[in-house]
């Protein structure tokens, strides 16, 4: 199974392009984030007073969790306009001087990915973030000349998920740096109900939140379970979502009441069954699982780590307790205390 066929992906998949109604279209209509709302708040108002672009703006956490929307939301309040693209999609300077050279004052340029540039795309970059100008080589060999074009202020907003991998020269050209936390159910349950009437579908409060709690904390997967819950309750009952249809739902969808699926299942059932409760080395369980190593350090990892159900450990990964209670299954050898183990396996000295 790849990440675009999992229901619990945080990554952006086909009809998530088409949940543009969905999103908030002002700072004070997005929800949670409350600290980096209020800081962007400040941060916009103050620009407009002095009739400045806001800084530089660099957004950064997990997947999903609404750093596109607050971008387009930072040209709405601002009353300028938006250009977006990502990292991967600008090949060569050339392509980020076009980009840049259309720009009027004032407007945004937002960048996804921006962790993926190419080095030579990023070097063009600087200046233009500093002086608003571009330097831009033309021919080559001893005939080369290098000639400057001088910019309209704009703000670069950039996102990522991976903000370690952005080398420090480019980091330090962004004047507000903000990071996105992973929602609370409670925070969800008003994204869930406010997409749903949106949406025009009813749902019951305690549905919504039962919704929220097996989101893993995202507002993507949040939207994506409320559409094909949505779609269950149009064929399967009155176009009402209750609380035993998600739960009905979500179950036949293979999304358990902690928003785990069927690959999550099969990474904590692989160290309990085959290493004994771990340690193991996570290209030791992708092989195990037909999966790919790096899918399963960024779309299954974060969250079981979230829930306290494995330990990254210097030797590999460990399942804990928790993971063992959740899944039903009897707590390996090496994890069960050794006050209990005479209980469970019999005299050992």
């Amino acid at each position: 199974m790849t990440d675009q066929d999992r229901l619990v992906a945080p990554i952006s998949q086909w009809d998530d392009a088409r949940d543009g109604s969905l999103r908030p279209q002002r700072l004070s209509e997005f929800i949670g984030q409350a600290p980096l709302k209020r800081n962007l708040d400040i941060y916009i108002t103050a620009a407009l007073g002095r009739s400045e672009p806001i800084e530089h703006v660099l957004l950064y956490g997990p997947p999903g969790l609404g750093k596109t929307t607050l971008a387009t939301i930072v040209a709405r309040e601002m009353g300028v306009n938006i250009k977006i693209t990502s990292g991967p999609a600008i090949e060569r300077p050339g392509d980020l001087a076009a980009i840049l050279t259309n720009l009027e004052k004032g407007d945004i340029l937002f960048i996804d990915e921006i962790h993926r540039l190419n080095r030579s795309v990023e070097e063009v970059l600087y200046p233009a973030m500093e002086d608003f100008e571009l330097d831009i080589v033309i021919g080559k060999g001893p005939s080369a000349r290098s000639i400057r074009i001088d910019l309209s202020p704009f703000t670069l907003v950039g996102a990522t998920t991976r903000v370690g991998m952005l080398s420090a020269p480019l980091r330090d050209r962004f004047g507000i740096v903000e990071r996105l936390e992973y929602y609370t159910p409670d925070e969800l349950q008003c994204v869930l109900e406010r997409a749903a009437g949106v949406l025009n579908t009813p749902l019951e409060s305690g549905a919504a939140l039962e919704m929220a709690r097996r989101a893993r904390g995202t507002p993507r997967i949040a939207n994506r379970l409320l559409k094909r819950v949505r779609d269950w309750a149009q064929i399967q009952a009155d176009g009402t979502i209750t609380m035993a249809l998600v739960d009905l739902a979500l179950t036949g969808m293979g999304v358990d009441q902690n928003g785990l699926d069927e690959i999550d299942r099969q990474y904590l059932l692989a160290i309990i069954q085959k290493f004994s409760g771990g340690p193991v080395g996570v290209e030791t369980i992708a092989a195990s699982i037909s999966e790919e190593v790096e899918s399963l350090e960024d779309m299954v990892e974060p969250y079981l780590l979230q829930l306290g159900f494995i330990e990254r450990t210097p030797r590999g990964r460990q399942v804990t307790p928790a993971a063992c209670h959740h899944l039903q299954v009897p707590l390996p050898k090496l994890l069960v205390p050794s006050t209990q183990q005479s209980t469970l396996f019999g005299d050992i000295s």
